[in-house]
């Protein structure tokens, strides 16, 4: 693909531009007025778009008429001095950058790299698309063993035990079967049995009679009896006493509870679903939970993949959140680079769907322009999967047989990640000179972090 880029800048900046694009094989044209500019514009599209603030034509309104075409590609401006009018109309106008002038050939050479190396952009999915879609997305094999489960139980009154890494959607499965079930009309209550302690989560699943301990000031029902009629969310129930399993043992087979302080049954008519991430058969086996409860909850067993072990899933939900966190903050995203893509493809997740989906909240809210580039991604703790890295054994997290070349380059990465793709930060961490680094960014195709 033919990387082209439209200037409408001073003549001496032209020229650095122009030096500064030759060595990455980019062709940039000069438009020798305002209305040369939106001629072209019309004529053809450009992979990007650079417009000088100094130039007495260029204000706000050409430069939102500028990034609201569909021909201008990636919006760059350019000021002779640093301001915040200047950083605030390109955040308004969805500009990559406001480059100084006069231009710096590492600067310029940055900017130019990301460009180039970004790749293809790949289109968002359709507004109306994405309010439609349910809460359960995938096309991948696991996924779809999941929905067969999903639909072949949603129906029956069985409990239900759901397994999986944090993150992996649970309790969204939990809802599903709620929602698509015969109990849709009655309440759906959720619990988290590791979020309240011990002495307060008796009272909160079976209620507590008036006076039964202090602060008790009346009767209270707890969470069985708030889900007469439909269905009662157990989540973490991995992390339950041995002493409150036996109870909820008891309320399952008799169908009934009784408050804390109580001195009868009280019927229920309840689906339980219960959540884990522990490996329950380690937990029995070790005396932490009770292989009867275990059987009990376990009448139908749901295991839902981690986001690494669902291939094509991973780009899928990311161009749907990113639609969807558009449509919430309000942005005008169009796009995500096929780099950007590529990063989120290639991360471990060890948080899962929930991490994807903040990773995604964060970059609509981060990128600029229309389009979401990898610059903008913040992965936090989340690495190049293990079989993108080979053995993981070595120092740092390094696989013992990468390259000198490949370890500098992921750390270069790991840096500029880590200071927010701030060249001149990264240098001072790296103990490097600045211009050294932005040949190390172009060397190893880095240009996608920022600057």
């Amino acid at each position: 693909m033919t990387i082209r880029v439209l200037a409408l800048v001073p003549d001496r900046e032209l020229a650095t531009l122009r030096r500064s694009a030759e060595g990455a094989g980019v062709k940039v044209d000069g438009a020798a007025s305002l209305g040369d500019l939106f001629a072209r514009l019309r004529a053809e599209s450009w992979s990007a778009t650079v417009l000088s603030l100094s130039d007495d034509q260029v204000d706000e309104a050409v430069v939102t008429r500028v990034a609201s075409t569909g021909s201008s590609g990636a919006l760059l401006l350019s000021s002779p001095s640093a301001s915040l009018s200047a950083a605030l109309l390109a955040e308004r106008t969805g500009a990559l950058a406001v480059m100084a002038e006069p231009f710096e050939d590492d600067e310029v050479g940055l900017r130019i790299a990301e460009i180039v190396s970004e790749g293809a952009e790949v289109r968002l999915p359709a507004l109306e698309q994405v309010r439609a879609a349910g809460p359960l997305l995938g096309e991948s094999p696991v996924m779809g063993d999941v929905f067969r489960m999903i639909a072949k139980v949603a129906h029956s009154g069985s409990t239900v035990l759901i397994t999986g890494e944090s993150g992996t959607g649970k309790e969204v499965v939990a809802r599903t079967l709620h929602d698509e079930g015969v109990r849709r009309d009655g309440p759906f209550v959720a619990i988290n049995c590791a979020a309240i302690p011990e002495h307060l989560l008796e009272s909160e699943l079976f209620g507590h009679e008036k006076g039964a301990f202090t602060g008790a000031v009346g009767q209270r029902k707890g969470r069985f009896q708030r889900a007469d009629g439909g269905t009662l969310f157990l989540d973490e129930i991995g992390d339950m006493s041995l002493i409150l399993q036996a109870k909820v043992l008891r309320a399952l087979e008799e169908r009934a509870v009784e408050r804390v302080g109580g001195e009868k049954l009280e019927a229920v008519d309840v689906r339980v679903v219960a959540a884990t991430n522990q490996n329950l058969s380690d937990a029995i086996r070790d005396g932490r939970f009770r292989e009867d409860l275990y059987y009990r909850l376990g009448v139908v067993e749901i295991d839902l993949p981690p986001l690494r072990t669902r291939g094509r899933d991973v780009r899928m939900l990311a161009l749907h959140f990113a639609a969807h966190f558009a449509d919430v903050h309000g942005r005008p995203l169009r796009a995500m680079t096929e780099r950007a893509l590529d990063r989120i493809e290639r991360a471990e997740w060890p948080g899962n769907v929930r991490e994807l989906r903040n990773v995604m909240d964060r970059a609509v809210l981060l990128c600029s322009g229309d389009v979401i580039r990898s610059s903008a991604l913040r992965l936090g703790s989340a690495a190049p999967r293990a079989s993108a890295r080979g053995d993981a054994d070595g120092p740092a997290g390094y696989p013992t047989s990468a390259s000198l070349a490949e370890v500098e380059a992921e750390h270069i990465r790991r840096v500029l990640d880590s200071v927010g793709g701030q060249v001149g930060r990264a240098a001072e961490v790296l103990g490097i000179h600045r211009n050294t680094l932005t040949r190390k960014i172009q060397e190893y195709e880095l240009g996608g972090q920022g600057a």
